[in-house]
């Protein structure tokens, strides 16, 4: 049997590099050599390289976070060179990496999402405080991993904040904070997509919300999976990931974060690419579904080539 020539891409150029290679290596790892020919290529080096071998390539693996990956821009050039892979499109990838835009269409969807305020770098707490009250949620646009994000308690904490979500992007908005509990929603499938167990995600003390630090330092953050909601909400939690998947013309895979208060479902962000490695929300979530990590990675080669 002739094995399938897969170019896994990990690694480029975002803040969010090393998560990436971590999450390759696992993936790699997990695909069986006996069935798969597998070249790692690197966007921050390897793209002439990848482009050369364009016609070698049955199937690509995009395991790429933040700009240059998780945008559209990757997707766009594995269109031009005809090959196929296991994520969302040009369009797709681009709409939930842009929070703001996401937010138009969760809404225009039906969703809930939290009350928001485009931000200026000399823009006015008190003005801001005003519209949403405190405590505030600031976030860079297209940034993920909850990088350059803060929530702030007071005028003191304002300026910093802001600071660090321009640095991130040149669009930076506040948002109003939801206390609730946090849970994602995991998505699969292309025509028929269908939502997988939901994780719940409980930071540990020392942690205001799901950062950086909390989301990848081992043992910062307790994962239940499936989240322990009851059945009528659960359903209406994985209905509502669905809709944001469907919304924003995913195919493949998604993970919507979401945020429950008082039994309604705010809808925060999709991620296109989720991280995986064995340990992150969506390989946990499809393990409570009953499909292993190595099941899971020949799943999303199967879809990637379904109807190419």
């Amino acid at each position: 049997m002739n094995r399938l020539n897969v170019a896994l891409l990990c690694g480029g150029v975002s803040s969010e590099r090393e998560i990436s290679l971590k999450s390759g290596q696992q993936v790699k790892d997990a695909l069986d050599p006996k069935k798969y020919n597998v070249k790692v290529y690197d966007p921050a080096s390897d793209l002439a390289r990848l482009v050369n071998d364009a016609k070698e390539i049955d199937v690509a693996l995009v395991i790429l976070h933040g700009r240059f990956g998780e945008d559209g821009t990757i997707q766009g050039l594995l269109d031009l060179l005809g090959i196929p892979y296991q994520c969302s499109g040009v369009l797709a990838s681009a709409l939930a990496m842009d929070k703001l835009m996401s937010k138009h269409i969760f809404s225009s969807a039906g969703l809930l999402v939290p009350r928001y305020v485009m931000l200026t770098k000399n823009a006015s707490f008190d003005s801001i405080v005003e519209r949403l009250g405190l405590p505030l949620v600031i976030k860079p646009a297209d940034s993920g991993s909850s990088i350059g994000t803060s929530i702030i308690k007071d005028k003191t904490q304002f300026k910093q904040a802001l600071d660090e979500a321009f640095k991130h992007s040149e669009r930076v908005f506040a948002e109003e904070y939801i206390a609730g509990k946090e849970v994602t929603g995991a998505v699969i499938g292309n025509k028929s997509p269908y939502a997988l167990p939901l994780v719940e995600i409980i930071p540990k003390k020392g942690y205001d919300f799901f950062d950086y630090k909390a989301k990848y330092k081992p043992g910062a953050t307790e994962e239940i999976c499936p989240a322990r909601l009851s059945e009528a909400l659960t359903k209406e939690v994985q209905r509502c990931a669905l809709i944001a998947h469907k919304a924003l013309g995913c195919k493949g895979y998604s993970r919507t974060d979401m945020i429950l208060r008082d039994k309604k479902v705010y809808a925060l962000e999709t991620n296109t690419i989720p991280g995986m490695t064995e340990n992150s929300l969506f390989p946990k979530a499809a393990k409570a579904a009953g499909l292993s990590f190595k099941d899971l990675i020949e799943e999303l080669i199967r879809l990637a080539l379904e109807d190419f």
